[in-house]
């Protein structure tokens, strides 16, 4: 079992999940030649948004363990903005000089990540 994650942009989460199967078909094969076992690719893609394919749960249902799809969209979505916070205040950094405008966007981050928690 080979399990691959990635977090593309909405629109491209099924295209994102043929690529990782296309991707290591080759490695599948030399691992059952080699080993003489069965092996497959388990894309789990998500979405930045937390966007999934329909064969997502499906998928994870192969994955030993307790895997809940919220809890990985959460991840994403968290991730997502996480990202967003800092190239902003990279390109916005000339805005943030003074302490009162810095604390501002921290207390909007913060919001922000409240509002997905929930």
């Amino acid at each position: 079992m080979l399990i691959n994650v990635a977090i593309p942009g909405d629109r491209n989460v099924r295209k994102k999940e043929a690529q990782k199967i296309l991707k290591y078909k080759d490695l599948i094969i030399e691992i059952q030649c080699m080993w003489n076992v069965t092996a497959k690719v388990i894309p789990v893609i998500i979405g930045v948004t937390g966007t999934i394919s329909k064969s997502l749960r499906q998928d994870l249902s192969i994955i030993p363990g307790q895997n809940e799809i919220k809890e990985l969209q959460k991840t994403a979505v968290l991730d997502t903005v996480h990202i967003l916070w800092k190239v902003l205040i990279q390109k916005y950094k000339t805005y943030f000089t003074d302490e009162i405008t810095l604390h501002v966007a921290q207390i909007v981050h913060t919001e922000l990540l409240q509002h997905y928690i929930a």
